[in-house]
């Protein structure tokens, strides 16, 4: 199972996203990304991780006066089976990973350009896939949905 991103974003902060077309993911097109509910969960952690990761670089570059103009990040969800086997279902019968390829155009040396990709590790998207988080769930006592705004915090 694969599945790609590339989000693509100017020094004004404007971003372009692209991912496989769901219907024939087979075919490595990208296409653009016009709603959030054409991603699946996985195309959203990575638009998620991409999109922090440029933040993070256009942020760093502004207030360092660094000449970045464009930054790229292609993103690849993949899950690697252990063995060759049809019906996987345990979490350790498979291994995830994400690839993440930084692409940086502007008037850049190669110090600031490998800086650049140091900076990238410090999204902090990055930082909870690297190390894990805890995520503690409970269901919720209300029987109905309120509007945000008017609702009491957690």
């Amino acid at each position: 199972m694969a599945e790609r991103i590339v989000i693509q974003q100017n020094s004004e902060f404007e971003a372009a996203f692209w991912s496989l077309d769901p219907d024939h993911p087979e075919s490595g097109r990208l296409r653009p990304v016009e709603h959030l509910h054409s991603l699946s969960p996985y195309g959203l952690l990575l638009a998620g991780l991409g999109s922090c990761t440029a933040d993070i670089l256009h942020t760093y570059a502004l207030h360092h006066n660094i000449d970045l103009d464009e930054v790229e990040i292609a993103l690849q969800y993949e899950r690697a089976f252990d063995r060759d086997c049809v019906n996987c279902e345990d979490i350790a019968e498979y291994r995830e990973h994400i690839s993440m390829d930084v692409t940086l155009t502007g008037n850049l040396s190669p110090a600031q350009r490998e800086k650049l990709f140091q900076i990238s590790h410090h999204c902090p998207i990055s930082k909870i896939l690297r190390g894990g988080i805890e995520v503690r769930s409970h269901l919720s006592d209300r029987s109905r949905i309120e509007s945000p705004r008017t609702r009491t915090p957690l």
